[in-house]
């Protein structure tokens, strides 16, 4: 706990600024899951209505400061980019770009070198 009166304050405003945030911060993580759901799933048609909520909620997140700007861009180019190849596909499949996955390239195994022959003393 701490000792000082400034830090006393602080230690306040950051729980009221935490409880303040907390709903938004929550919305915006939901409404985002939601979205790439809708888009896994291959509905179109409700993806492109939803996706009008989740850039509201995006960019109240950003406008409180609760993400970067850029942060916020990223979120929506990546929910907008996956919606564009459902809608590409014809929305019979799940989009290639909602799964988070990065295959890593296989390691290539080194080969053991044979040890190396021992000088012969003369």
């Amino acid at each position: 706990m701490p000792i000082i009166k400034s830090a006393k304050k602080r230690l306040k405003q950051n729980r009221v600024n935490r409880e303040r945030n907390f709903p938004l911060r929550s919305e915006m993580k939901s409404s985002v899951k939601k979205e790439l759901q809708l888009i896994k799933d291959g509905k179109v048609e409700e993806a492109q209505k939803f996706l009008a909520y989740t850039y509201k909620v995006i960019d109240m997140s950003c406008k409180k400061g609760l993400v970067h700007a850029n942060n916020a861009a990223r979120k929506k180019s990546q929910l907008a980019r996956a919606l564009n190849v459902l809608v590409a596909d014809g929305g019979s499949k799940a989009a290639p770009a909602v799964e988070k996955k990065v295959e890593k390239a296989p390691k290539e195994e080194k080969e053991e070198e044979a040890p190396k022959e021992e000088k012969e003393e003369k």
